[in-house]
């Protein structure tokens, strides 16, 4: 088990590397003599590469990285002409020996599996695939970048979980796009983090969020951990209930009380958060967009007549502004068609192009999401008074389709929802309507 070291002792052992890192004199590099012991040099504007490896790939990580740094500046409200001479220095290793010899790996670096950052210099060691490779090299230098131009990361959830949220990117005819959700496996191979958060929740062991924001300055590092960490970054910064106040912690990121701060930033709707969190971890998804399934959570008022409300197909749960109560029965009546997902048709391979599904309220059984019809319509009642730390009401709906009765169990709000996949709600397009009305309590 390990030893948990507290905030203060980590700074300190954070600083003692730097000041033996910086003994590294870069200007007494000799370019020539590192080249013919199998080491190279590329030079950008904002990162200087050494590196044992060869080809296109490797050769275009310093526009990478310039590309990068206008991002950081970006995100963390920095203007790049006040950093005109903000530079990192790395090492990409595939033979970590050959540059400890070379005097550019420092004895005194913990150990690492992938990278490590330290002041203005990082280490990476080569990883499976190209994309996995991107990916560190701009997990590495946002700490670079955090730490040389912020002072700190933060505490672990927030320097690890920004970290991973910047550096999830796409890399496409020479353009960079942080802070991107990939949208399949394909797009990020070797990344892994979603199915990391699929498997927890298969298995019942999914973190809460005040689990992953408590996670100590113990040098943990695994796999688990990254994963946790980006979903609280992903959702922190791209649900527009939570972006605001997320963005305005960073220039607190240097103070030992983040995490309150964190805390009293969003303690007037902490349920609310606890609740999208919950949602997000349990049906995470290659392109989960915390935007698209966010939950307004207002109460609803009492059904005093019918009503006919109308659902959109390319978004998550939505509020009918209707509250039911326990003990009464409710007819819900749904109309229309909507489009749900493509199809690629196969009649021409040389062209492949997507074919629309129409659907209605019944959904499609040509293809099923947890159980059910794609596009069926399904419903929800939210109690007034949810559990704090508990499940959520709509993890566990009521199938509706073209019509049913439903009798809550608890008094609360009406949610509803067409089923699919919440990383593929984008490509729905329309509406369909449904009607709610009260059906009279049956005589004993």
């Amino acid at each position: 088990m390990k030893k948990t070291l507290p905030a203060l002792g980590f700074a300190i052992v954070l600083a003692l590397l730097a000041e033996a890192v910086a003994a590294i004199d870069v200007a007494a590099i000799d370019d020539a003599k590192l080249a013919a012991s199998g080491i190279r040099k590329l030079s950008g504007q904002r990162l200087t590469l050494y590196t044992d490896l060869s080809g296109g790939e490797i050769d275009q990580l310093p526009e990478l990285f310039d590309q990068a740094f206008l991002q950081w500046c970006a995100y963390f409200r920095v203007k790049p002409e006040d950093l005109p001479k903000w530079h990192l220095t790395g090492c990409l290793m595939k033979n970590p020996s050959r540059f400890a010899r070379a005097g550019l790996l420092p004895d005194d670096l913990p150990p690492f599996e992938h990278g490590y950052s330290v002041g203005d210099r990082l280490w990476l060691n080569d990883q499976p695939s190209d994309y996995y490779r991107r990916h560190l090299l701009l997990h590495e230098g946002t700490h670079g970048f955090m730490n040389t131009v912020l002072g700190h990361c933060g505490p672990p959830w927030y320097m690890e979980g920004i970290a991973e949220y910047l550096a999830t990117h796409r890399w496409q005819d020479g353009r960079l796009t942080m802070a991107y959700t990939p949208a399949n496996r394909d797009e990020a191979p070797m990344w892994g983090r979603v199915r990391l958060i699929q498997d927890a929740a298969a298995q019942n062991r999914r973190l809460t969020f005040s689990q992953v924001i408590a996670f100590p300055y113990d040098g943990r590092r695994e796999n688990d951990f990254y994963a946790w960490c980006w979903a609280a970054a992903s959702l922190l910064d791209r649900d527009p209930r939570f972006q605001k106040r997320f963005r305005q912690l960073i220039p607190w990121v240097a103070q030992p009380d983040f995490n309150e701060r964190f805390r009293r930033a969003f303690a007037s709707d902490w349920t609310e958060l606890y609740e999208a969190w919950t949602l997000m971890t349990a049906e995470m998804q290659y392109g989960y967009d915390p935007a698209r399934t966010a939950v307004d959570l207002t109460p609803g008022r009492p059904l005093k007549e019918n009503a006919r409300v109308t659902i959109a197909a390319d978004r998550g749960w939505q509020n009918t502004g209707l509250r039911l109560e326990k003990g009464k029965n409710y007819a819900l009546t749904a109309t229309g068609r909507f489009q749900i997902a493509h199809a690629a048709t196969t009649d021409d391979r040389s062209s492949p192009k997507k074919k629309t599904w129409p659907c209605e309220p019944g959904g499609v059984s040509i293809r099923y999401y947890r159980g059910r019809p794609l596009g069926m319509l399904l419903a929800a009642v939210r109690p007034e008074e949810p559990a704090r730390d508990g499940d959520s009401a709509l993890l566990h709906p009521t199938a509706i389709g073209l019509g049913a009765t439903l009798a809550p169990t608890e008094s609360g709000t009406l949610f509803l929802k067409i089923n699919d996949a919440p990383g593929e709600l984008a490509d729905n397009a329309g509406t369909l309507q449904v009607e709610v009305r009260e059906q009279p309590t049956p005589s004993r």
